[in-house]
């Protein structure tokens, strides 16, 4: 029994097919069975390109220019007779490698765990029972089955097949999608193998089901399936950056030339006053290290992780980094009713017939249980539980809370064709046997079965059609907050032509409609206020009628219910039939005041996002189904369920919501927000300090004044100082305000709101006042100047970053301890220090002298300066005196 792919599965039989896998169709495989084809075979996966080893990320720290730069560096000052030098250097290359690695290994941890959470499952019969397992553990022989919406989990061979349509494009280029048949399908004469495309009874891995639904037993796992025979030719896989970081590279390459031009400079000046060569060559080289943050990359990247990380655990799952950035920008969230503002806990509330209204008894009666019943998909699993879609399952309960069972209902009426509900006909229909003849049974929106419909159910039997009537009660119920579904049925003699939706949904004879009560989050309402506080706007778009949508829509506060008459959904809702009236000018035009679209098909959403990107909004859209993708696509966000979504709308998203929660949504986009502060606060922190650095040394030959700092202190500063607290930052909890905020301008750069203003005064201020300190200790003779010199660079950096914890709030108000992770840092920074200055056999290695106790509280004081007048500009802000444009807590207007 081969347990790989293996050539010709398309030219026999599916029994044939079966019988060489070894596997009952109707049982499935036995665990045992699973495991040992699992050792034979392998995990049904792609070998993804390699990652790079723990290794080769330390080998990459080590060959950084800027390393490079200090390994050289270390050894001139080795041969010119400096070994204690060349010794501190090469000790300050290990631990910023170290660092380095550990960032590096934590990101790529983080990530691999996030493409853990994301990976796909399949719904498969195993021991005679339905179960979902991830697609990893697939092994040939096993009996899986696919929906619309589904991406093949390997290479399938049909034994069932239901209107399946498969899009194959990636694979073999045919833009339409594949009818797929059961039968053999013969290799034309003198031909070994038929090409991809001709294989109708073959799924192949990576593939979408468009449409209908199908049984497969699985051939080729892994990398032997067709795809992995592609995958094998495509082994390198790069990773693209996010804007955000190409921005940041481009800004680090230009701010690396200048500081390298300064450093010639400065090493110009140095030779000039006579200082010695080989100190102001290092002093050059540690100047260039200090003032160039080449950590920025590397810390945007793990900041980005470990936010989509935390958003995981949030429910929230981030295929695309750059979806975290993009979060903080969102201007308009365009999401689903059904199971995102709602629980998707459907129970059948009100029934309406023509002949007795909401009293439904007799004939009616009894079609509409039989309809419920039939017209219907949902299934008993393991232990009488009904599974299936919400609304199916509602429907299913209610019909045997009328007294027809389920199995009895089929034993009498057998199902011998279906056509699958479809967004274009909005309806479902199955075909049943009955004695001689058939009887047909349909279920969908009201306006779409009335079309099909030439009579309706009375009491006394069919009558002429009132299509009227019927809409008018669909729209009271509608009103009422209920979905709404009409059925209707029709016997027939002959057996309708198979597939054949004109044949099957014609001269329907209506039967009633039912009302659907999906009652809202609990957490909904307030998830939508707060995203209005937060300046975002909350659009609807659903399926149902106009007066259900606009009946949740003002539960959840989406609509507003002031000045409209009962029954009226008022001038904020617009339905599928008039969106497609509009030109794109026109919706555009429109997009702006309409917060509710009801009755939309799928591939509307499309023309909503462009509408409203038209405008200027940066718009997340959500989606479940295979015609969602391509709206889901081209929003800026496009948010797929994680529960009932399909895998074709998964792929196309850049996140996924596991439990299909709006909540989960806004939760995300403040997570977002305040990520991408974090790295703004890291930036501000990084550059400010550095520029601190940089004015110290350049200044002070400018000024008659000897060097302040030694190459030993500003390596110091750059690997302890600039590295612990700013890593710190990115655990700053939300800043308060966050979602009372407008949301940031797509265009907006990271610079933005007097960033670059801060840095620049901030590190004219630190240089300034280490360069004073250092003045008064050479004038009043005292012999600890470049001591005290490191020792204020240091702890004004210490000041600076308690400080810009917020760019409003003031530290006070924030709390020491509401960072722990950046106050342990702090400390951590005061106490080496504190030991750089005291522990005897440190002092030699980092050429400094134990400062008095009043040298000691001079350097704090001096650095307090520093956190003062911080807070004196958040201060200055919050009145509006400065930074006008810092994002303040305010929502936008409506």
């Amino acid at each position: 029994m081969p347990v790989t792919g293996a050539p010709g599965w398309f030219a026999c039989s599916a029994a044939e097919a079966a019988a060489r896998l070894g596997v009952d169709v109707r049982e499935g495989l036995d665990a045992a069975e699973v495991a040992r084809r699992r050792a034979e075979a392998g995990p049904n996966a792609l070998e993804a390109a390699k990652r790079r080893s723990a290794w080769r990320m330390l080998f990459d720290q080590l060959t950084d220019f800027m390393v490079v730069v200090l390994i050289g560096a270390a050894v001139v000052a080795g041969l010119l007779g400096e070994p204690e030098d060349a010794i501190t250097i090469a000790v300050i290359v290990v631990l910023n490698a170290a660092l380095g690695f550990v960032q590096e290994f934590r990101a790529e941890k983080a990530m691999t765990a996030l493409q853990a959470l994301g990976a796909p499952c399949a719904r498969v019969r195993r021991g005679g029972a339905s179960h979902v397992v991830p697609a990893v553990e697939l092994v040939p022989g096993d009996v899986v089955r696919i929906e619309a919406g589904d991406m093949m989990p390997a290479d399938l061979r049909w034994v069932h097949a239901v209107a399946l349509r498969v899009d194959e494009s990636a694979l073999t280029g045919e833009s339409q999608p594949v009818e797929k048949v059961t039968e053999a399908v013969a290799a034309a004469q003198g031909e070994a193998e038929l090409p991809l495309g001709d294989r109708r009874n073959m799924g192949f891995k990576g593939t979408l089901a468009t449409h209908g639904r199908g049984l497969g037993l699985v051939v080729a796992t892994g990398m032997g399936t067709e795809l992995g025979h592609i995958a094998a030719l495509l082994r390198g896989v790069e990773v693209q950056q996010t804007p955000l970081q190409r921005r940041l590279a481009r800004f680090g390459r230009r701010l690396a030339l200048s500081v390298m031009a300064l450093c010639v400079l400065f090493f110009g000046l140095g030779m000039l006053r006579g200082e010695p060569p080989l100190r102001m060559f290092l002093t050059a080289l540690s100047l260039a290290v200090a003032a160039i943050p080449e950590a920025l990359p590397a810390v945007l990247t793990v900041s980005l992780a470990m936010g989509a990380r935390t958003m995981a655990g949030q429910h929230a799952l981030v295929r695309r980094l750059s979806a975290v950035e993009t979060l903080g920008s969102v201007t308009v969230i365009c999401t689903d009713k059904t199971g995102t503002l709602t629980e998707n806990r459907m129970r059948v509330v009100e029934r309406w017939a023509v002949s007795g209204g909401a009293a439904v008894e007799g004939a009616p009666a009894e079609a509409m249980r039989e309809a419920m019943a039939l017209c219907n998909d949902a299934r008993r699993g393991a232990g009488g539980a009904l599974l299936g879609d919400p609304t199916e399952v509602a429907l299913l309960k209610a019909a045997e809370e009328g007294g027809l069972r389920h199995e009895d209902a089929l034993r009498a009426l057998p199902r011998v064709d279906e056509l699958p509900f479809s967004a274009e006909r909005a309806r479902m229909s199955t075909v049943h046997a009955k004695g001689e003849g058939f009887v047909v049974f349909t279920k969908g929106a009201p306006e779409r079965v009335l079309e099909v419909c030439t009579g309706q159910l009375g009491a006394a039997g069919p009558e002429p059609l009132d299509a009227a009537a019927a809409l008018a009660a669909a729209d009271r119920l509608g009103a009422a907050g209920l979905r709404v579904l009409a059925l209707a049925t029709r016997a027939d003699p002959r057996r309708p032509a198979t597939g054949d939706a004109a044949a099957v949904e014609a001269d329907l004879c209506f039967v009633g409609l039912v009302g659907l009560l999906d009652p809202p989050r609990p957490e909904a309402a307030e998830a939508v206020r707060l995203c209005q506080s937060a300046g975002i706007e909350v659009v609807m778009i659903t399926g149902d009628h106009p007066a259900t949508a606009a009946a949740i829509a003002r539960q959840l506060g989406v609509l507003e219910a002031e000045g409209e008459k009962e029954g009226e959904t008022g001038g904020d809702v617009m339905t599928g039939q008039e969106l497609a009236a509009l030109s794109p000018e026109a919706l555009a035009a429109r997009a702006g005041g309409v917060r509710v679209y009801a009755r939309m098909a799928p591939e509307q959403k499309i023309g909503v996002v462009r509408a409203l990107q038209a405008r200027g909004e940066l718009v997340a859209m959500t989606g479940d189904g295979v015609n969602d993708a391509p709206a889901l696509r081209q929003a800026d966000i496009g948010v797929a369920m994680g529960r009932g979504g399909t895998d074709v709308a998964r792929e196309a998203a850049h996140m996924v919501l596991l439990d299909d929660n709006f909540a989960t949504i806004v939760s995300a986009v403040r997570e977002g927000r305040r990520i991408y502060d974090n790295l703004r606060r890291f930036i501000r922190y990084a550059l400010a300090g550095n520029g601190g650095e940089l004015c110290a040394l350049m200044a002070a030959p400018l000024l008659g004044l000897p060097i302040p700092l030694l190459p030993i202190h500003i390596l110091w500063v750059n690997l302890v100082t600039d590295g612990l607290p700013g890593l710190a930052l990115a655990a700053e909890p939300a800043e308060p305000g966050l979602m009372r905020r407008p949301p940031r301008p797509p265009t907006e750069g990271v610079f933005a709101h007097g960033l670059w203003q801060h840095a620049v005064w901030v590190g004219l201020l630190i240089g300034g006042l280490t360069l004073a300190v250092h003045a008064w200790a050479l004038k009043s003779g005292d012999p600890h100047d470049q001591t005290m010199a490191f020792t204020v660079l240091t702890l004004s950096q210490m000041g600076h970053v308690l400080a810009i914890r917020s760019e409003r709030a003031s530290f006070f108000r924030l709390g020491a301890l509401s960072n722990k992770p950046l106050l342990g840092a702090v400390l951590l920074n005061v106490g080496l220090q504190m030991a750089v200055i005291y522990v005897p056999f440190l002092q030699p290695i980092f050429k400094t002298q134990a400062l008095s106790a009043g040298e000691l509280a001079l350097c704090f004081g001096v650095r307090s300066l520093v956190f003062i007048a911080v807070e004196v500009e958040k201060w200055m802000t919050r009145r509006g005196w400065i930074n006008k444009t810092s994002p303040a807590p305010a929502a936008r207007a409506a």
